[in-house]
């Protein structure tokens, strides 16, 4: 009985040690940015499949550095899981060890998916912002939806054209509709996302046209994050803004939550884009540039100095 039970104690040392392995094998760091992020990969999946997740991470994690000049957090926790459908879905961030995002992809997600995929880089803009009062998750998401594409085209991960093409094609699901009561009051998918995203656009509008260009949104957003905003701090929506107007000299951010928070303020999106020179011709967008924010549109997807 004694060698029976020593062939079997013998089998689950084995097993425990195959599958000790294989779950080393499946988590990975990497560094970037001044920040670590640790990953764990989908176990049994092949091998050029975790290659291309791997550089899927690197990708968003340098778009997310370019346009905040470093990683938001020291250290990042992200659990990626395998599932059988397609693309990627179900990010979430969470506060939880200074910065944790959950994200589900799959199997049959192709490298150039991956490649052209957004939510990864909006799930680690979130990082780079304070935890609010729930009313105010608008500016949260606002910032993803609206910092997102602008760091990819920083990064040289998507075109402008593309970039100000889908801003136009989108940006009007934030305005406001019949029974709205601002963006502290109103809590649909559209003024939650688009409405927070409309703010943040015309913040950037308003701060460049104030300082003649010379800073935008970027900065305020640096500043808040280098301030100690970042996703695992519990901030008054008030002291993040108060901060981001401080960086920039203005009042803007501040003056337009008490323009949109509890009132409808709904956007003429036409005379904006007008101004800025952008007009949309099939799938891609074209500028004008003799427009009188030109300049400003430009500006705002232009790759920063290292030293900005």
């Amino acid at each position: 009985m004694w060698v029976a039970r020593a062939r079997t104690y013998f089998l689950v040392v084995l097993l425990f040690l195959f599958f000790a392995t294989l779950s080393a094998a499946q988590s990975k760091s990497i560094s970037i940015g001044g920040g670590s992020i640790d990953i764990t990969l989908p176990s049994g999946e092949p091998a050029a499949f975790q290659d291309d997740l791997m550089e899927w991470v690197r990708r968003a994690a340098d778009a997310v550095t370019t346009y905040y000049g470093r990683y938001p957090v020291k250290h990042l926790t992200l659990k990626i899981s395998a599932d059988d459908r397609d693309g990627v879905h179900h990010g979430v961030t969470y506060p939880e060890n200074g910065g944790l995002i959950v994200i589900s992809v799959g199997r049959g997600t192709t490298k150039e998916q991956l490649m052209n995929d957004w939510m990864l880089t909006h799930e680690m803009i979130h990082l780079a912002f304070p935890s609010v009062p729930r009313r105010q998750h608008w500016i949260e998401e606002g910032i993803s939806v609206y910092v997102e594409p602008v760091a990819r085209v920083q990064a040289g991960q998507l075109s402008v054209e593309e970039m100000w093409y889908e801003t136009v094609r989108d940006m009007h699901q934030g305005e406001p509709e019949s029974g709205d009561q601002g963006l502290d009051r109103t809590h649909t998918w559209g003024r939650t996302y688009w409405g927070g995203a409309m703010f943040c656009l015309m913040a950037d509008v308003r701060i460049r046209r104030q300082t003649k260009n010379a800073k935008g949104l970027q900065d305020a957003l640096r500043a808040i994050m280098n301030g100690g905003g970042t996703i695992a701090e519990d901030w008054e929506i008030d002291r993040a803004l108060a901060m981001g107007d401080k960086a920039t000299g203005t009042t803007v951010l501040m003056d337009l939550y008490h323009e949109m928070s509890d009132k409808p303020d709904p956007m003429d999106l036409d005379a904006m884009w007008k101004k800025l020179g952008i007009t949309v011709e099939g799938k891609t967008a074209k500028f004008d540039n003799s427009a009188p924010d030109a300049g400003i549109r430009e500006a705002i997807t232009r790759k920063p100095s290292a030293q900005k």
